[in-house]
């Protein structure tokens, strides 16, 4: 055999090979976002109550919504009691399900857990959402342009991560007694890959990312799924109300699609629509390009033209106000 024939049969099984896998990851895709809406896990099989940290709000109270709607009874975890009470009025009267609150201020950091536990003694929990987080600035900022930078490396640190190990420690034994539970940890498209400008969040929701996938991993065979869910955008007080479009989703569709998921894939983009979209910037913004000093460049210009932006459409609504 000649050495071309060999390269030719070396070149026809890399072919092949990316074909299969080209293909596996099609099926996969068809199965997690379009069979999924047709096919669905009974989320009540895990147990009778759902937690949701940070519920007041954005894609938390979507998700505490989404699962009173599919018939479980949930427990609200935020900082502001006043909000806490009107989003559980609002499940029992929409959806009939019964709801606990609990007023917990997460970057408050270790000292706020033993008042948490307390109030979920007694409780069979089935469904955790670790939901809660925080960004530290509404465009990009090199590390120290983050305002207050000294107490908000504190509050995200506290907020974004340790509320993700300290939940999960106080939910997962009852889980793991019971032999199933599930675990959705809601992370980032910035926690996909490391993203520049946003340093400080995206350090956190890699950690987000990595810490489910372990756990899935160490938890899968005593009957707990650990799903990670990786959004982009979405509509919410954190990405100041965007418009929704193809691109960017509402807060209830969301979870209402992202929830679809469960049984289907352990780490997901929660919708089609970001899914996509990921498969994009991986090929369209590779890791060189994404750290790259041009980029950082074009970010920067990006960000102080917003903020332009921002402060005209502030002036036009006072000078408004005063020809009023």
């Amino acid at each position: 055999m000649s050495f071309t024939e060999l390269l030719a049969i070396f070149g026809g099984f890399t072919v092949v090979f990316y074909l299969l896998k080209l293909a596996w990851k099609c099926w996969c895709g068809f199965r997690q976002f379009v069979l999924s809406e047709l096919w669905h896990v009974d989320l009540r099989t895990y147990g009778q109550w759902a937690v949701v940290t940070g519920a007041t709000s954005g894609i938390g109270k979507a998700y505490a919504c989404e699962l009173a709607r599919r018939g479980l009874d949930v427990v609200l975890i935020s900082r502001s009691d006043e909000k806490l009470q009107m989003i559980a009025k609002e499940i029992k009267d929409q959806y009939g399900r019964k709801t606990r609150t609990i007023q917990a201020d997460f970057t408050d950091g270790q000292s706020i857990y033993p008042a948490v536990a307390g109030e979920l003694q007694g409780l069979e929990i089935g469904i955790l959402v670790n939901n809660v987080g925080m960004a530290y600035s509404d465009h990009f900022a090199y590390f120290l342009e983050i305002p207050d930078v000294e107490q908000k490396i504190t509050q995200i640190v506290n907020c974004n991560m340790l509320s993700v190990p300290q939940m999960t420690r106080l939910i997962l034994p009852g889980m793991v007694e019971r032999g199933t539970g599930l675990i959705i940890n809601i992370s980032s498209e910035a926690g996909v890959r490391p993203q520049p400008l946003l340093s400080l969040y995206s350090a956190t929701k890699i950690f987000v990312t990595a810490f489910s996938q372990c756990l899935h991993a160490e938890y899968k065979s005593k009957g707990i799924i650990v799903q990670c869910v990786a959004p982009l955008l979405v509509s919410t007080n954190m990405t100041k109300n965007m418009s929704v479009n193809c691109l960017v989703k509402s807060a209830s569709g969301f979870a209402s699609e992202a929830l679809n998921t469960v049984g289907h894939s352990s780490y997901t983009s929660g919708c089609l629509s970001h899914a996509l979209q990921d498969m994009a910037l991986a090929i369209l913004m590779p890791d060189w390009f994404r750290m790259s000093p041009f980029l950082m460049r074009k970010l920067r210009k990006f960000a102080e033209d917003r903020k332009y932006d921002i402060r005209v459409c502030e002036e036009k609504d006072k000078l408004g106000e005063k020809e009023e």
